[in-house]
This record gives structure tokens, C-alpha cells and sequence, in this order.
């Protein structure tokens, strides 16, 4: 076991130093536990406490900001209603619904985790991704599901969830645009 974690950590000691990024642990002296170790290379690899961010404008425009401190994942919802099941339109209100997400949270790709798009059964004709990545979220993953079929729910629907680290004051902005408003009219933050 006591080779395994050396050879682990020598891997990331090498990788540490090609990257020039200080060490998690070093091989003289102290190799501490393996909990230990997981936890100092979670830390480093976890997104930096201070940098830069990215605001997305309407018009698709990305500008510089700047935040500090530590951070912490949250996850925030919203959704639109395409106007018909059709490609232009499906990427329409994906584009306007992810813009919005962005602008009023002040997110940079970099700091982004995962966005799960959920769609009613009646939108078949484009995947919502599309629109994420053609806003430039070309590096977080991103996944689309099938909303459950409740009848007499609101239709055409494109719901997301997004994950992003962010300052620990930050305060969530829920977005629902359009129709989709009435899905949530408890969060009136949200409209």
C-alpha cells in the first residue's frame, strides 16, 4: 500500500512541477496520510480563491471582472419556453436563458462544474447544449435529459441546473424568462 502512495505522489509531485504548481506532498520527510494527500491535491486542484471572471452581455460580449476569497459550489436553476419545436427556437431560448444564468451571476466558464438541460417531450428537434456551447462553455460538461411527462404541465419547456464555485457571499440568481415565469412565481428574484 505504502508503494502505491509513494509512486501517487511522485506522479503528482512531476506533475506539480510541469505545470509549476507547488507540490501537494513532498517525498523527503513527511508523506502524511493518504486522506491527507487526497485533501491537499482536492485543494489545489479546486478552482483559485481570487482571479478573474468573465460577465456575458446580451449581445454575447464577455468582459473582465474580478473576484477574491474563498469559494464555494452552487447550483442555480432557471428555464425558458421555446416558441415551437424547432431548432432556431430551441436555441433561441436556450441562448437567452444561459445568457441571463451568466449575466446575473457573474459566471467565467472556468469556474462552471456541469449544466444539466432537461426538455418536455414535445422538444425534439435540438439538443439545448448546442446553444451553451456556441456561447463558448466549450469546457464544462454538459448533459441533456427527458423532463418527466406531467400532464397538463407547461409546454415546451427547457429547464436548466448549473453548477459553479463562486465567492462564498455570492447570492444565487434563479432565472426564469418568458412563460417560464410562471413555473416559479415564489422566487420572485427569479423573473
Amino acid at each position: 500500500m505504502f508503494g502505491l502512495v509513494v509512486g501517487a505522489a511522485e506522479s503528482a509531485v512531476a506533475d506539480a512541477e510541469e505545470f509549476s504548481v507547488a507540490p501537494a506532498i513532498t517525498l523527503e520527510g513527511e508523506v502524511g496520510s493518504v486522506e491527507g494527500w487526497i485533501r491537499r491535491t482536492a485543494m489545489q486542484l479546486a478552482p483559485a480563491r481570487s482571479g478573474k471572471m468573465r460577465n456575458v452581455s446580451q449581445n454575447g460580449d464577455i468582459s473582465r471582472g474580478h473576484y477574491e476569497g474563498p469559494q464555494r459550489l452552487f447550483a442555480v436553476r432557471g428555464a425558458a419556453q421555446a416558441e415551437a419545436n424547432e431548432s432556431r427556437a430551441i436555441l433561441d431560448a436556450t441562448g437567452e436563458l444561459m445568457r441571463e444564468l451568466i449575466e446575473r451571476n457573474r459566471l467565467e466558464p472556468e469556474a462552471m462544474v456541469s449544466c444539466l438541460f432537461t426538455t418536455t417531450e414535445d422538444l425534439d428537434a435540438e439538443f439545448p447544449a448546442v446553444a451553451a456551447r456556441d456561447l463558448g462553455l466549450t469546457m464544462v460538461p454538459l448533459m441533456c435529459c427527458r423532463e418527466i411527462p406531467v400532464p397538463g404541465s407547461m409546454p415546451r419547456v427547457i429547464r436548466v441546473m448549473l453548477h459553479f464555485y463562486a465567492p462564498a457571499d455570492h447570492e444565487a440568481a434563479h432565472v426564469y424568462v418568458g412563460e417560464a415565469q410562471k413555473l416559479r412565481t415564489d422566487l420572485e428574484a427569479a423573473q
